[in-house]
Parts: structure tokens; C-alpha cells; sequence
């Protein structure tokens, strides 16, 4: 890891990252890309030494409350976040100063902010938003090899239910030829009905591949699945977009299993959903837009 001064923490939709970079391994990581600019070994974690500082400024002298997210760009919960708790930090200023918050990790670490999490849902709004894209354990570890596994986060949703904290997941990204299956995509979903979860984001079935992320994707195909690159290159060449041959089929699925457990499925609703700052007390709601 290596430390850095930053000039700023919230960006103007009010979300944040308390570290650049990250050790969780995963295949597909978009946040490799070389468009977002990060001139580092994306496993050197970079930490913003004065993100809590700076964070307190921010929400001191905001005008309105509104829900902050953190966790788009790197996991909040990564392992170094155990040892400087960084995250754990923020989500004590964001109780204190009376915010809403939701947070998108796929480690069951979490749950070692539970206390805070629940005092913060208790007077505003907190939502863990949860990633899952593989039912099966074994692969689960092979695309995803230093995060806790589906079994792990489906736990960690089910704690989150029991303890009130409502939860989005995002079934995303699917990757062809690998995970791109009904019984993955039924299999994820079944979960997802279990654990109450409040809705599931999908942007279709398949990933984005770009200048970055898509060598260190093709580099781990090579490894894990001999063969699969050619593949890839023949049916897809250098598309950003990289789309399923069953996404039509597994959507129909993806939007069917949701209507019939409850579970929101279109996006802009659960967008909006996670926008919207809610003070319990007062029963009155605010978008972070509007601010």
C-alpha cells in the first residue's frame, strides 16, 4: 500500500473512495481499466491518508442531508480496511452527523460494522449492496479468488436481513461461456428470494471488456480456462460490450424469478431507491439529486 493526500472526498453525487486499487483478484474487474487513470499497481492499495478529515469537513457544511455511498470503485472491504478502518470511520461520522448511507462490498467483512450499520438504518437509511455472479462454489473461487464466496455473502445477507439492514444485489457481470447458465442465474436468484434481499441490479448477461481490464481478463483466461480466450477474440473481437448468446433467454429468466419472489428488478427503480434519503423520524424523503 502506499499513501497519498487527496484533495477532495465526495464526489458531486455524493459517493466516495476511501482507497484506490484492490487485492481481491477478481477476473473481470472493469475498475482495472486504464480510463480511470490509476498510475499504480492496481494491487497496491492507494489510501487517501486524509479522507476521514476530509469527510468530516463535508458533511459539516453540507446544507442537506442525503445519502453517501462508498464502495463503487474499490470494495470498502477489502482486507487492508481491517487493519485501518478507514470505512469504519466514515460510517461513525455519517451516524454522528445524522446521513444515509449505502455501501457495496462482496466480503462478508462487513459485518463487522454491523453495530453501526444498524444505528445508522435505525435514524436514515442504510443499504448494503451485495455482488454475487456465481452460484457454485468452486467456480465462485476461481473468478473471484480472494473474497468471500457466494456461500459467505449469502450469510452475510441473511445477518443483514435479521438485523433490519434492507440489501441490493447486483448480478453482475455474467461472463460467457463460463457462468452464463440457467442454473447459475436460478440458482443466484433462489438466494437472493431467501435472503430478502430488496432488489437485484442486472444490466444483461455479459461484461464490459476494455483497454486494461480486458489483457489481465484474457491473462486469467489463459490460466483457468485453456482454450476460452480464442474463443472470446473469435466471437467478440475488441467490443467494449460483451453480451451472452443466451442473454434474451436468461433475462426472460432473470425478470421472471424476480416477479415471482418480490424482488424489484428494474434498475432505475432500485437506483432511485438507493438515492432517496429518508429521515425516520420526520417521514420525510430527499434525493441526493436535489441537492
Amino acid at each position: 500500500m502506499h499513501f497519498v493526500r487527496a484533495k477532495g472526498i465526495l464526489s458531486s453525487h455524493n459517493g466516495m473512495n476511501l482507497y484506490r486499487g484492490c487485492s481481491h483478484g477478481c477476473i473481470y474487474c472493469d475498475s482495472r481499466s486504464r480510463c480511470y487513470h490509476m498510475e499504480h499497481d492496481f494491487e497496491d492499495i492507494e489510501v487517501k491518508e486524509n479522507a476521514i478529515e476530509l469527510l468530516e469537513h463535508a458533511l459539516k457544511h453540507k446544507r442537506l442531508k442525503c445519502m453517501i455511498g462508498t464502495g463503487a470503485m474499490t470494495d470498502s472491504y477489502i482486507p487492508l480496511e481491517m487493519e485501518l478502518q478507514h470505512v469504519r470511520k466514515a460510517l461513525t461520522l455519517i451516524d454522528q452527523y445524522g446521513f444515509g448511507v449505502t455501501v457495496h462490498t462482496k466480503s462478508d467483512r462487513i459485518l463487522r460494522d454491523l453495530d453501526l450499520l444498524r444505528k445508522i438504518n435505525q435514524k436514515t437509511k442504510c443499504v448494503v449492496q451485495m455482488t454475487l455472479t456465481t452460484y457454485d462454489e468452486e467456480l465462485c473461487r476461481k473468478i473471484e479468488p480472494h473474497v468471500s464466496t457466494t456461500g459467505e455473502r449469502f450469510a452475510a445477507l441473511k445477518k443483514l436481513r435479521d438485523a433490519g439492514i434492507p440489501t441490493v444485489v447486483w448480478l453482475s457481470p455474467i461472463l460467457p461461456f463460463i457462468n452464463d447458465t440457467r442454473e447459475n442465474i436460478a440458482g443466484i436468484l433462489e438466494l437472493c428470494a431467501e435472503a430478502g434481499v430488496y432488489g437485484v441490479i442486472c444490466f444483461g448477461m455479459g461484461l464490459t471488456l476494455r483497454e486494461g481490464n480486458r489483457e489481465y481478463f484474457y491473462k486469467q483466461l489463459d490460466c483457468l480456462f485453456p482454450g476460452l480466450k480464442e474463443k472470446y477474440i473469435r466471437t467478440y473481437g475488441n467490443q467494449y460490450e460483451i453480451e451472452s448468446p443466451d442473454n434474451r433467454k436468461l433475462m426472460k429468466l432473470f425478470h421472471q424469478k424476480c416477479e415471482e419472489s418480490g424482488i424489484v428488478h428494474d434498475n432505475d427503480e432500485v437506483f432511485r431507491y438507493l438515492q432517496e434519503f429518508e429521515e425516520k423520524d420526520a417521514g420525510r424523503q430527499m434525493s441526493l439529486w436535489e441537492l
